[in-house]
């Protein structure tokens, strides 16, 4: 597996086994969904820089550091590196500790990038500061044209929980 290739064996919540599912894993999953905003992935040196930026002198990566990780050739960051990249990415640090909690995020994570991607996005922020009447008027008209598509007006409900 390269830095830009996805892990092997994923599917929406992680792979199916720890060995899959070790640091190296966490991190490229990061990398996969949590994208620039043009739409871009972040490369090792993006991230980097912009770690190194914020810590100061107190805490340096580098790029190439990055891609060791990435490629399962270092194993053991310092608490603060793995703080850092959580911050970065925008996920609690529990993300790099606990499983269970990493794969919970990493399938929301998936979530996200499946709104983003399908065009939700755009109509859920036009959604905003509508009152309940006006949300209602578009959930019919979003009914009605499912409906004129052949589809049924109200999607199966997913069951995560």
């Amino acid at each position: 597996m390269t830095a830009n290739e996805p892990p092997q064996g994923q599917d929406d919540t992680g792979p199916a086994t720890d060995t899959e599912w070790n640091l190296a894993s966490k991190i490229n999953r990061l990398f996969e969904v949590v994208r620039r905003p043009d739409g871009k992935p972040y490369t090792n040196d993006e991230v980097a820089a912009a770690i190194s930026r914020k810590g100061g002198e107190g805490l340096k990566i580098s790029g190439s550091y990055l891609w060791y990780l990435r490629n399962n050739e270092r194993d053991n960051p310092t608490k603060k590196h793995l703080e850092a990249l959580a911050g970065f990415f925008d996920v609690p640090p529990a993300y790099f500790f606990d499983d269970e909690k990493s794969r919970a995020i990493a399938s929301e994570l998936e979530l996200l990038l499946k709104i983003k991607n399908s065009g939700l996005e755009r109509i859920a922020t036009r959604l905003s500061g509508l009152s309940p009447r006006g949300v209602e008027a578009i959930t019919q008209v979003i009914e009605s044209v499912r409906m004129a598509e052949g589809l049924e007006p109200n999607p199966p409900q997913r069951h995560d929980d």
